[in-house]
């Protein structure tokens, strides 16, 4: 009972410090917002007991090796800001065809992501009820594109943009209570002498190939790249790196408590696997979560069919309009609900975002090049190659 009364006070507290004139009017803070909606999205969901249930005591490495490489890939993102806002890049035409490729890239990312945003929106939104299940799971998800669409179609998403700082201040508030419920019990069990060191179920190349397989968990830093219109250079790059500085502290945190609390096979791994776990915890944990996962799904797949719709009419010149884009990538991710489990969906996903990043890199390895920086040139090659290995290579966890 007292646990439950100190998390939710760590709920009401973030909050209230999240909405407070000085933090809410910052600007970088509100350039913030948009990564930070996108990098703790699904990847928070699942990660936990993907992580635990296949690394097991070497979850901590696991999780520390993602947040580094979508470090580096977001360096190379920030330099490409960076050379654009200085002119420093000429917009050669090789250039020019690798960011339509990149476009191009992301946008089909896009199509990826949302079916996982809304597969999870779906397995979360019955977790909690007598329907729960995958075929009940899966309609509410058909039914959540329907509506996307409908509205897509009909009104736009410029009307529901305002629900990006609502969604990240509730996850982030009760992503506060999680830590505080994780901090408490993990402490108990230390004292105790009752922390758990499973060992790994992968390894070898299976670990690596896993990893590969998960990066789209960190992702959603590049979307600072594409608020030109709103902040300057600087504040996108600044935000961006103090994005991935909260997620990375945010994700170590988490990881670094979850992974040593629960037996191997305590709980089956699923998509809502995490519901179940935390109710050891505490019991007021499951219903924000899943309060959580709703609001940031929900928000996140609008974003991304919202930008989807924009690059596919942007990069056809308006031959292929933005609500057809729209049909187009709901038809996509129905057919992918009802023919792959989240898993391979968030496998498929991070291959996708690999191929952008691994273009990205290219795009920065050239920058430097020109700019006479060999050190850089050859660190965004490798980065391009990595990105490329984990587009061929990257697989999906095993249920």
């Amino acid at each position: 009972m007292l646990l439950d009364v100190a998390i939710i006070a760590a709920v009401l507290l973030t909050g209230l410090v999240l909405w407070a004139p000085r933090v809410h009017g910052s600007t970088v803070w509100q350039a913030m917002t948009t990564p930070l909606a996108s990098i703790i999205g699904s990847g928070f969901l699942v990660l936990g007991p993907i992580l635990d249930a296949s690394y097991g005591r070497f979850a901590p490495l696991a999780m520390a090796a993602l947040c580094l490489a979508a470090y580096c890939y977001g360096f190379a993102i920030r330099f490409n800001i960076a050379a654009i806002g200085e002119d420093k890049d000429d917009r050669g035409r090789l250039v020019s065809t690798l960011e339509t490729l990149s476009s191009w890239a992301l946008g089909f990312a896009y199509v990826i992501s949302v079916a996982c945003y809304l597969n999870l929106f779906g397995a979360f939104a019955v977790s909690l009820t007598e329907a729960a299940g995958p075929f009940s799971g899966k309609v509410v998800t058909t039914a959540v594109f329907i509506v996307i669409l409908f509205v897509g179609w009909t009104r736009g998403f410029k009307s529901l943009e305002h629900l990006e700082y609502v969604s990240v201040t509730l996850k982030l508030a009760i992503i506060a209570g999680l830590l505080t419920g994780l901090a408490v019990y993990f402490s108990g069990r230390m004292f105790d002498g009752g922390l758990i060191f499973n060992d790994a179920s992968v390894g070898g190349w299976a670990a690596i190939t896993l990893g590969f397989g998960l990066i789209v968990t960190v992702q959603g830093f590049e979307t600072s790249r594409y608020l030109g219109e709103t902040y300057r250079p600087d504040i996108r790059i600044r935000s961006m790196r103090r994005a991935q500085w909260l997620t990375t502290l945010i994700y170590m945190g988490y990881i670094l408590l979850f992974s040593f609390i629960f037996e191997r096979g305590e709980i089956e791994l699923s998509e809502t696997a995490i519901v179940d776990m935390l109710g050891i915890v505490a019991p007021v944990l499951p219903a924000l979560l899943v309060a959580a996962a709703l609001s940031a799904q929900f928000s996140a797949a609008i974003a991304d069919t919202g930008g989807s719709g924009g690059l596919v009419f942007e990069l056809t010149s308006g031959r292929i309009s933005e609500r057809l884009a729209y049909a187009l990538l709901a038809a996509a991710g129905m057919a992918m609900t009802w023919t792959l489990n989240v898993f391979e969906i968030i496998s498929y996903a991070s291959r996708a975002f690999a191929v952008y990043y691994a273009v990205q890199a290219l795009i920065a390895a050239l920058g430097a090049a020109r700019n006479g920086q060999p050190v850089r040139t050859a660190f965004f090659a490798m980065l391009a190659m990595l990105g490329s290995a984990i587009a061929v290579l990257g697989q999906a966890v095993e249920a």
